[in-house]
């Protein structure tokens, strides 16, 4: 498949192609700020594996970055369904109830 065929297919597929949500200054920084704070541990988690350290650390550390994970997703969804699904619910859409439910399928694998 060429490169516009891949394209296509994710234009229809993927959501985050076609939809936008605007956040506010707060709501990006806070964002930000946890990802940043992820990325250090992972980072970390790496600096350990370098440095030969014992399985069991790395296990602890990498435990605390799937926690950290967890609470990003927690936080970003539930400003999901208290803005975009809410909004959607209100205009009468309520198709976004089935891409709700796909999407907390796919958190809950």
């Amino acid at each position: 498949m060429d490169n516009n065929g891949s394209e296509e297919k994710c234009m229809k597929e993927c959501c985050c192609c076609e939809r936008k949500k605007e956040r506010t200054a707060d709501e990006y920084k806070k964002l930000i700020n946890r990802l940043n704070r992820i990325e250090g541990q992972i980072r970390g988690i790496k600096g350990m594996i370098e440095k030969d350290a014992y399985c069991t650390d790395i296990l602890v550390q990498s435990a605390a970055v799937s926690a950290a994970m967890n609470a990003f997703n927690r936080e970003l969804l539930a400003n999901h369904i208290r803005t975009c699904v809410a909004e959607d619910i209100r205009k009468g859409n309520d198709e976004v109830i089935d891409d709700l439910v796909a999407t907390l399928q796919k958190l809950m694998k």
